[in-house]
């Protein structure tokens, strides 16, 4: 374990007792978010710098949010566009809305230059799968549709991102996309996958189990274990081996946009990460990947002030950056 996460981690006061109360949980999620909000406030850019507007995407059975921040830099004429990054926030598909992210995308926005359009897909196990996924998918169309409202230029790049769940559902939109002729001309460039789950803990292909094994090593994790990803499965209720919830079960990934992760050792989707980016490399794609060595999931929303999340928050830009490159997002 790294030493300054351990130091911090000795700190904290024992864990609350264990519950399955999907209420009680997300109370306890709001309350460490709460600390990364209120670390992210102090460097929210001048409100001259972007603006926000929150639309209304329709769904199957209602309607969703998404937030949208659009650089306004001075000087700027009224035609400039800018790249788009589409966020979806993590929690086990069952946590967390759009407030997660918002203040940290704000900054993203206003250092990258980058439109940002913030999902709030809905939960599980209110929504079960597919529900979540098909909400994220009709806001991606919708983004496709409304990209001039939003100063987008999508060939500048558009990028499909998130953490955790919102890795997964990044790395399957991606998949989507590129079977879908909706998307030939609005073609999606690159992929975000911070802390990737990418197969079902109950879905492991044969030819992969000697490369899963942190789920097991890594069972009784700080922050993320695997009693918890169990909870997630249960209240998701995919079927585990669905390339739709497992991506990395996909017959081929041949054709996707290049894809930049973060891994942290201490996780028990360590494996997932690691995986996944040797089969998109293996399958022709573009990959750059990054790790984090005794670190576990979700440690720089903990623990903002470490060392190592400045780290994680300083190499995401470059990995963005990246991923705009031209070379790199006309693959």
């Amino acid at each position: 374990m790294d030493p300054e996460f351990a130091a911090l981690l000795a700190q904290l006061p024992p864990p609350p007792p264990e519950t399955d109360d999907v209420l009680v949980i997300r109370d306890r999620f709001n309350v460490v978010l709460s600390v990364y909000a209120n670390f992210n406030a102090r460097s929210l850019p001048s409100e001259t710098e972007y603006r926000v507007e929150d639309h209304k995407v329709p769904v199957d059975g209602g309607e969703i949010t998404v937030r949208c921040v659009i650089p306004t830099p001075a000087g700027a004429q009224a035609d400039t566009s800018f790249p788009v990054l589409f966020w979806m926030h993590g929690g086990g598909w069952t946590l967390g809305n759009i407030d997660t992210d918002d203040f940290y995308l704000r900054i993203l926005c206003v250092d990258l230059q980058i439109s940002i359009v913030n999902v709030e897909y809905r939960l599980a196990p209110e929504h079960p799968f597919p529900a979540g996924l098909n909400d994220c998918y009709a806001a991606l169309k919708w983004v496709a549709n409304n990209a001039a409202a939003l100063h987008a230029s999508l060939s500048r790049g558009f990028i499909v991102a998130g953490l955790s769940a919102g890795a997964n559902l990044a790395a399957v939109l991606a998949h989507r996309a590129l079977e879908d002729p909706f998307f030939k001309e609005k073609r999606v460039t690159g992929q975000v996958m911070q802390t990737p789950t990418t197969v079902h803990l109950h879905g492991y292909p044969e030819k992969y189990k000697a490369e899963l094994l942190a789920m097991e090593e890594n069972k009784d994790a700080p922050i993320l274990n695997r009693h918890e990803m169990e909870k997630f499965a249960r209240c998701l209720q995919a079927p585990p081996e669905d390339p739709e919830i497992s991506p990395l079960l996909y017959p081929s990934h041949k054709g996707l946009a290049a894809a930049y992760l973060q891994v942290m050792t201490l996780d028990p989707l360590r494996d997932d990460g690691l995986l996944y980016e040797k089969v998109l490399r293996e399958s022709g794609v573009k990959t750059k990947i990054d790790v984090y060595p005794g670190l576990p999931h979700g440690f720089h929303v903990l623990f903002p002030t470490l060392p190592a999340a400045a780290k994680f928050d300083r190499e995401l830009r470059e990995g963005i950056r990246w991923l705009l490159r031209e070379d790199v997002r006309a693959c």
